[in-house]
Parts: C-alpha cells; sequence; structure tokens
C-alpha cells in the first residue's frame, strides 16, 4: 500500500542484553522530507500492539528507527507494521530482520590439573530473548598458553 517509493528500505531489529530492541530502517526513496513513519509491534500470540515511545530521527525530523525497551519474544516470531503520516497511508515492510546480540556464557569455570596437563572449562548458555533451547548454540574456545 502507498505511493510508490515511500515504503521503508532495509528494516532491521537488534536485540541486546536480553530485553532492549533496536529497530532501523531507511526513508524510502521517493519519501519527501514531510513523511513520517511510525512503528508499532506485536508479539505472536498477544492482542496488545506497542507503538514505539522513543523514536530516532534524521535531520528532517523523520523516525528512522526506534529503540524499545523491556522486550520479550516467547516464540520465534514478532509482527510489525508502520504507518506513514504523508497521506495518512499505510506503508508496508517487504522483509525484515531480527538479530539477537548475545552476551557472554555464564558462570565459566576452568579447573586444570598439572598431574594430568588437563583442564576442564564448563559454562551456561547466555540468557537470551527467546531461544530456550541449549542446542541452538555453537561455541568456540580460544586457548592461549601464558
Amino acid at each position: 500500500a502507498g505511493m510508490n517509493g515511500t515504503a521503508i528500505e532495509n528494516f532491521v531489529c537488534v536485540i541486546f542484553n536480553v530485553s532492549f530492541m533496536n529497530c532501523t530502517w531507511h526513508v524510502g526513496r521517493t519519501a519527501t522530507e514531510d513523511t513520517q513513519y511510525s512503528l508499532y509491534w506485536r508479539p505472536p500470540k498477544k492482542e496488545d500492539v506497542t507503538e514505539c515511545q522513543n523514536y530516532i530521527k534524521d535531520s528532517y525530523g523523520r523516525h528512522t528507527g526506534c529503540q524499545f525497551q523491556n522486550v520479550t519474544i516467547e516464540y520465534e516470531k514478532a509482527y510489525f507494521m508502520v504507518n506513514g503520516s504523508r497521506s495518512g497511508q499505510n506503508i508496508h515492510i517487504p522483509d525484515y530482520i531480527i538479530v539477537e546480540r548475545l552476551t557472554p556464557p555464564l558462570n565459566v569455570t576452568v579447573n586444570c590439573t598439572e598431574a594430568s596437563h588437563r583442564c576442564s572449562i564448563c559454562w551456561q548458555p547466555p540468557r537470551t530473548s527467546h531461544v530456550k533451547r541449549r542446542t541452538c548454540f555453537k561455541y568456540e574456545i580460544a586457548i592461549e598458553n601464558k
């Protein structure tokens, strides 16, 4: 919906520190300076739609991103909608990406024994906003001799 070229582009949301989400986008190629975008999101199986309360703006004052706090995505999907206020028309999002930047693993312990020249390294998976299965993670360990 909406006029050609006014839809936002490169819509990406990044979740960090478990519950903060930062969404950004580029203004449509033919959007005028008075075009304004409003972002709404809803987790699946929820009725409530949340509008952004903390917009990121460009030099014309147009919304080009949003910062959400206390985000919980219990399932694998979330729904987003962007309204454009220039003509009161909806502006669709063709595709979107959600990325989660993980915190380091928790409770890392290292136990080494001189007699066997072996070390045991243990940890717990990082906290995430929605991944509950331990098998979803792969780890890489870098060992340095000191």
